[in-house]
């Protein structure tokens, strides 16, 4: 009876709704520009910029969601989003990078009480500018009370955005038709920033798949690199990054016991590791970054993200940092020693920051 009235709840809203039931995307459109109520004046960068990337989980800290962590809440309140996002506010301050690079940012999602966190955060940091690219946009989710949600990446930079596309992903293959139309609609987030002195300069964002078991992770990581070596064609300078999902290369990748829940059941015959652990699930995960690694220059070298210090996600706060997932790229050179690991913030989000300062040219 329950998928029953589901499915007419469903049918309801496409009939007689104006807006559309889930947003579907073009494969290239304009992200949303914001601006900061108040601007913070900045003096013009002598030589460099301090970049900043960080998933910061829909701005709930740790608390115990549905989609991860073996959660069973979908909706905070406002006093408990309004509190993360405090936290994170003090900690980009702290940090009082030039650019950021955000992944998982909600605004006017039931689970987070409808807050436009990319507005909230300009307002309550000295960022001045923001471009938005939806994921995941839907009137509502028919499924565990998610309801009305907008989750996207974000741009965020003290200087002037000139300009933001959105450049859409390959949604994975391996879900039904309704689970797919229903599920997240990634991007490559590209914004142009009017950096004085330079002509070309641009930040990049992508916050590739997690849990596909098919090759999608594979089409993300190559559509990232692909919009980046295009950009170098154009003669463009950049800074890029994001969550990409993935673990350097050579790294473990089979995180089953990591990950799984009471009630999970894994490791069966023949069959697939759980959702996002890829040791089965996706054979190529080992090499998956090489050729970003191979190409551009990095926050942090492949020979020190293998240490601990450098680790970027877990799924629990009672488990320190355990595998690197978020990453730096650019085509212009690193300062010697400023990549570094934001350790400290495990209360904040799944996701630890990294940072690095680039050299303009």
């Amino acid at each position: 009876m329950r998928q029953c009235k589901s499915f007419f709840y469903i049918l309801f809203i496409v009939l007689f709704s104006c807006e559309p039931l889930v947003t579907t995307f073009e494969g290239v459109e304009k992200a949303v520009l914001y601006e900061a109520k108040t601007f913070t004046t900045i003096p013009d960068p002598e030589n460099a910029l301090k970049v900043l990337s960080w998933n910061i989980r829909f701005g709930i800290g740790r608390l115990p969601f549905f989609g991860d962590s073996c959660g069973d809440r979908t909706v905070m309140t406002e006093k408990e989003v309004l509190n993360a996002l405090e936290l994170v506010a003090a900690e980009i301050d702290a940090i009082d990078p030039d650019i950021i690079l955000l992944q998982e940012v909600d605004r006017e999602s039931k689970r987070t009480q409808y807050i436009d966190q990319v507005q909230w955060l300009l307002d309550h940091t000295d960022m001045n500018y923001a471009a938005y690219a939806s994921m995941w946009q839907a009137q509502t989710i028919p499924s565990d009370g998610i309801g009305r949600i907008d989750a996207g990446n974000v741009v965020m930079t003290k200087h002037e955005i000139e300009s933001a596309e959105r450049i859409k992903l390959p949604l994975r293959t391996d879900q039904d038709p309704l689970t797919q139309m229903f599920y997240l609609r990634r991007n490559v987030l590209k914004a142009k920033i009017a950096i004085p002195g330079q002509d070309n300069f641009y930040a990049v964002t992508v916050h590739a798949t997690a849990f596909a078991t098919d090759d999608t992770k594979q089409k993300h990581v190559d559509k990232f690199k692909k919009v980046l070596d295009e950009m170098v064609i154009n003669g463009d300078v950049f800074v890029a990054g994001g969550d990409l999902n993935s673990v350097p290369p050579g790294a473990e990748t089979d995180f089953c016991d990591e990950d799984a829940c009471a009630d999970d059941v894994f490791h069966t015959d023949g069959g697939p590791h759980l959702e996002g652990s890829y040791f089965e699930n996706f054979p190529n995960e080992p090499t998956l970054l090489q050729p970003l690694y191979d190409t551009y220059n990095t926050a942090i070298s492949l020979t020190d993200a293998f240490g601990v210090d450098h680790n970027t996600h877990s799924t629990s706060e009672d488990r320190f940092w355990d595998r690197k997932l978020d990453y730096i790229f650019t085509n212009i050179n690193v300062a010697s020693g400023s990549g570094i690991t934001f350790q400290g913030a495990i209360e904040l989000s799944d996701h630890a920051p990294v940072g690095c300062t680039i050299i303009l040219e």
